[in-house]
């Protein structure tokens, strides 16, 4: 593992993997979907074919599978000219708490008392890195900036959450935080549609309805390769959406209809998809 990647809590790291697709994120994608369900090591060959029907060259899978390791993540054993990963136990924590957030999500709704959680942070603008990692850290963890130098969040409980953020960059001596119902001055929808892009967030939804609403895939192979690309393309839903209470959305948000189509393409195939998965794993192949 890096020195900073030492560094880093597994928050930092999971976002870190949704933001781009590459031979690593689609690499976890399959560990936490498969590997980690099956309790077993995976084959080389397995997870290469498995990226590889991702466009995923060789060279690049091998690269991931390395990096993987040297993270902390994965251990190889060498079985005769073979190589077969195993997770770590630093992996399977972060596998599973991913998993839980990925499959949680869109599940349910909480009421709403109307109570904002109001951050008020000062940061000089000379200092652009510090006030672009400040950005990064809040709007991961689902505020938004109707203004500069205030952050909101519908959800008082994030408080905390908050705290971590301004101790890790220094800046909890100039911090304050609020909790305060909007009041008759300008309109609380004006508000949100400020602080968060909520039309660039739909049309992703959209994109994830069209791409899934209507899929039949072929075959074992190709319910193991439509799986994959659910779950890969869901999971930066939990880090991109700030799930705004259904009052503050628009009607007939995309998100809802997206959460209940991966939900019940996930189920739909889910089954098949780790049957495939097994007979690859325990296939033998030279």
């Amino acid at each position: 593992m890096t020195a900073d990647d030492a560094a880093r809590p597994p928050e930092v790291i999971r976002r870190r993997e949704v933001r781009h697709t590459s031979a690593r994120s689609l690499l976890m994608t399959v560990l936490g979907e498969f590997v980690l369900p099956a309790g077993r090591p995976a084959w080389t060959w397995v997870l290469a074919d498995t990226l590889a029907g991702f466009g995923v060259a060789e060279k690049s899978a091998r690269q991931a599978l390395a990096r993987a390791a040297a993270e902390g993540l994965l251990v190889p054993e060498r079985v005769g000219r073979r190589t077969r990963w195993d997770l770590t136990p630093a992996a399977r924590r972060l596998l599973t708490e991913g998993a839980q957030r990925i499959y949680d999500f869109g599940r349910g709704e909480r009421a709403w008392d109307g109570r904002w959680l109001l951050l008020l942070i000062s940061v000089p603008e000379a200092k652009r890195d510090l006030r672009h990692r400040l950005r990064t850290r809040l709007s991961w963890a689902g505020f938004g900036s109707p203004e500069a130098g205030l952050w909101i969040s519908p959800h008082t409980g994030r408080e905390g959450e908050a705290l971590e953020v301004v101790k890790e960059l220094g800046l909890a001596g100039c911090a304050m935080s609020f909790t305060a119902t909007f009041g008759t001055i300008g309109g609380e929808d004006t508000m949100v549609s400020r602080a968060w892009d909520l039309t660039g967030l739909e049309q992703r939804y959209e994109a994830f309805l069209a791409g899934f609403g209507t899929l039949e895939p072929d075959g074992p192979a190709g319910i193991l390769h439509a799986q994959t690309r659910l779950v890969h393309e869901w999971r930066r839903f939990p880090f991109l959406d700030p799930q705004l209470p259904r009052t503050l959305l628009p009607a007939n948000w995309s998100g809802s209809q997206a959460a209940e189509l991966f939900h019940r393409r996930h189920a739909e195939w889910h089954q098949a998809a780790g049957q495939r998965w097994d007979e690859l794993s325990l296939a033998r192949r030279g």
